[in-house]
């Protein structure tokens, strides 16, 4: 996802691009924390759930 569309999503002005620098910024908190995947080219994205050991 990019963070121009959660930015709309939220009903933020995407258009500024300050507007968006704050979000940007707290998008890479959670990425920092292996929440959120950051990619090279900018985008989020979910990290998939790790699966469990069967017994």
């Amino acid at each position: 996802m990019q963070v121009r569309a959660v930015g709309e999503r939220l009903r933020l002005d995407a258009s500024v691009r300050g507007k968006l620098e704050s979000l940007r910024a707290k998008m890479t908190k959670p990425a920092d924390r292996g929440w959120l995947h950051k990619r090279p080219d900018g985008q989020f994205t979910a990290r998939p759930k790790p699966r469990r050991a069967r017994p």
